[in-house]
């Protein structure tokens, strides 16, 4: 029977008194050396943890990560820094390995230091060898405002490739995303590990987007221990997307109030790049995704989105196309049966907006969610 998590990988989960009750610490780390890769927020007030593993991941030789949520570390200053710091040096210390082979990952609120005293009580606790890795357990610990653990695996051959993630808001990566993070038994250079991992969260994480902001904290990270053997690299990269994107569509479907996902289709733009502009425009606009909360077939909102670019001056009404799923909404006017066709089917729990710009052959999706009263709830009470 194939076996569905990657070999070699321990792990635990506690309460560091960050959260009231539920885990709000993990650890996922290999037996044996791994190679890795990872890509950060470009935020100019990234946290103290992304400084740290942005070094660190530079020699791609990560064993695992540990993650600490409800309490993102960042802007706190010299102790924050010295904080994290501690916290991935003792649980190196645990293990047995260099500190610079952990990256260290923190969510949560801004501007408030670690409760130190509680950290190093429990993770002195801790004790070498860990437990086989349990992702569910160490998914769920990384949560904040989500509502449910997100995590999945895709097997490949002999190995097996199993992906975690968290974030349900201040989602809109600019490198990867949020805290995510895959482990695989799977042999794979550094180089191609690092090429494979960078085109599929271009394609995956970074199509994503809740609400327009880039958190301080993003951080995105692959370890490979190797104890499967060599794999199909294209067969790999496949499963890397297969996971990612099942990721990427849990997120969106989980943000913050969210009733719906909303997957974006651009197609015959110049190039990839102006796809993904174009979609990013419209999965961003608050009156896009007001409209697709309502279920108002409003089309023209698709259509101010595209036009508000205004630096694609090859883009031209008369070649735009705007669908709901397979109706057209756009250039042809729809029909009061049209409409109420697109109204009901805009009730449903997953919306594609199909937007054709008649210039190329460039394409890109993006996935994001619609906005609702419980995105202003959850943001307007959080830090209490």
């Amino acid at each position: 029977m194939q076996q569905m998590t990657p070999r070699g990988f321990r792990g635990t989960t506690m309460n560091m008194g960050l959260k009231d009750a539920e885990d709000d610490f993990a650890v996922v780390v290999s037996e044996v050396p791994a190679r890795s890769a990872a890509v950060f927020t470009r935020s100019r007030f990234a946290g103290p943890s992304v400084t740290l593993s942005r070094d660190a991941a530079a020699a791609q030789r990560n064993r695992g990560m540990v993650v600490l949520s409800r309490n993102a570390n960042v802007a706190t200053g010299r102790v924050g820094a010295e904080n994290a710091a501690e916290v991935r040096r003792r649980v190196a210390e645990i293990v047995g390995i260099a500190p610079d082979e952990l990256v260290i990952g923190s969510t949560g609120v801004i501007g408030r230091p670690y409760p130190m005293d509680s950290i190093r009580e429990g993770i002195g606790t801790l004790a070498w060898p860990f437990p086989e890795a349990d992702y569910a357990a160490a998914s769920s610990a990384m949560m904040t405002t989500d509502t449910r653990p997100k995590h999945v695996s895709v097997p490949m051959g002999d190995a097996v490739l199993t992906g975690i993630a968290k974030g349900v808001g201040m989602i809109e990566p600019n490198m990867a995303t949020l805290l995510t993070f895959f482990f695989t038994d799977a042999d794979v250079t550094a180089q191609d590990l690092d090429e494979i991992f960078r085109r599929v969260m271009d394609k995956t994480f970074n199509a994503l987007s809740i609400d327009t902001d880039t958190s301080t904290s993003d951080t995105a990270a692959i370890f490979s221990n190797g104890l499967a053997g060599p794999v199909d690299l294209d067969e790999f990269e496949q499963a890397l997307h297969t996971c990612a994107l099942r990721l990427v569509r849990d997120i969106a479907s989980d943000g913050e109030g969210a009733t719906k996902l909303i997957e974006v289709r651009v197609r015959g733009a110049r190039d990839h790049a102006q796809a993904k502009r174009v979609g990013k425009s419209i999965i961003n606009s608050p009156l896009v995704k007001t409209a697709m909360h309502g279920a108002d077939p409003n089309w023209g909102r698709v259509a101010m989105a595209i036009g508000k670019l205004e630096d694609e001056v090859d883009i031209k009404p008369a070649g735009v196309n705007i669908a709901f799923g397979d109706l057209p909404m756009y250039p042809e006017e729809p029909s009061d049966e049209l409409l109420e066709k697109a109204a009901r089917y805009l009730r449903g729990d997953e919306v594609v907006i199909d937007v054709g710009l008649g210039i190329g052959d460039g394409e890109f999706t993006v996935y994001g969610c619609d906005l609702t009263e419980g995105y202003v709830k959850v943001n307007a009470d959080y830090t209490t």
